[in-house]
């Protein structure tokens, strides 16, 4: 056994049906009297649908259904104004990762409690990342300062998630799974419940595919869900993430959908580097090859696999690879700007994954 530290983080979870009922005891818990809700645009009427705010009672101070992909700062800021005119005590993020994202983006800068009720199977619920977008950059940072103090999982809230947000939803978090499997911070602990976790959803979003309400499969893929963000929450990041943050803040690309999209890429890239990470993957999902399998399983769940079609043009595909590898985070294969290039490359192209690195190769010089 290595030598290795793991830090488990201080989060209440409450998961089940019908859960979202205990928020008010919730807020009370935190010592909370005031609660801004926070959601999209497009779940607005969700929210007032299902009386959350209302529901509370006096512990609403109202809803700000403002949240937006890649958590803008003018967003952040616009948000904060409501906040304290509203003088809220604490947030209720209830959404996916670009509600979450708001919430935690408003502890770091005020210090409210949060609450999050996910929606998706995003997992940012479960991290002490933040990452915000200002002037076409998007920068992450990692302290407890945004981890939310109470997660709610419903699984009676992901019913209505359409099959289409419920596939790469799920994928972005089996790419969190992914990458904990062999980042720098991994440990026996995080390794069993990340492959857990890929099991659990590469298991259910077949499922969800053919039956939207198949409640054991959106509890199964929650529960896979929960898992892969309390693997993201204490591990590091690697090639994967950089990528897509890169790709999401500087070109606009859908945030789950840029996940499923470069995974069984930046799987591939570092396949020869992380032989036992992917060994794991491989006997998660049920496949013989580990990056090949989670391409055509989102084949199977009709994910779109290629960034031209999500929008990206391919002129592009040479200032994503200078900005890949601009300030790299650690990963196990050495970053060498041809070979991240090539990547994309496909990527945007919507071809199989191929392994474009090796172990032994040397790192080239910056670009």
């Amino acid at each position: 056994m290595h030598a290795f530290v793991h830090t488990a983080l201080p989060v209440r979870v409450l998961f089940g049906e019908g859960t979202r009922a205990s928020l008010g005891a919730e807020i009370e818990r935190l010592g909370c009297r005031r609660a801004l809700v926070l959601t999209t645009p497009g779940q607005r009427a969700a929210a007032e649908a299902q009386a959350v705010s209302e529901s509370l009672g006096s512990l609403a101070a109202g809803i700000f259904a403002g949240a937006a992909m890649h958590t803008p700062v003018e967003v952040t800021e616009r948000a904060l104004e409501v906040l304290r005119g509203r003088a809220a005590d604490c947030v209720v993020a209830l959404g996916g990762g670009s509600t979450i994202g708001l919430g935690k983006a408003l502890a770091l800068r005020t210090g409210v409690a949060q609450i999050a009720v996910p929606t998706t199977y995003a997992g940012s619920e479960m991290t002490p990342v933040l990452g915000q977008t200002e002037n076409g950059v998007k920068t992450t940072q990692r302290t407890l300062d945004v981890l939310p103090e109470t997660v709610i999982y419903d699984v009676d809230l992901t019913l209505a998630l359409p099959v289409r947000v419920s596939v790469v939803s799920g994928m972005n978090a089996i790419a969190h799974a992914v990458e904990a499997l062999y980042a720098r911070d991994g440990n026996p602990l995080t390794s069993l419940m990340a492959e857990e976790s890929i099991r659990a959803l590469a298991g259910a979003l077949p499922r969800i595919a053919s039956d939207p309400g198949d409640k054991a499969a959106r509890s199964d893929a929650l529960y896979g869900a929960w898992l892969a963000g309390a693997c993201l929450g204490t591990v590091g990041m690697a090639l994967h993430h950089k990528l897509c943050h890169v790709l999401g803040g500087s070109f606009d690309l859908p945030h789950a959908e840029t996940h499923t999209v470069i995974l069984p890429h930046a799987v591939a890239y570092n396949a020869a580097a992380a032989p036992d990470a992917m060994a794991r993957v491989a006997r998660a999902v049920g496949v013989e090859d580990a990056a090949r399998g989670l391409h055509d399983l989102s084949g199977r769940l009709g994910a779109v696999r290629s960034l031209r079609d999500l929008g990206m043009p391919g002129a592009a595909i040479d200032r994503a690879a200078d900005l890949a590898v601009k300030d790299p985070y650690w990963n196990p294969a050495p970053i060498r700007r041809d070979a991240v290039r090539a990547l994309i490359a496909r990527a945007w192209a919507g071809d199989p994954p191929r392994a474009v690195v090796s172990p032994g190769d040397e790192p080239a010089p910056p670009p």
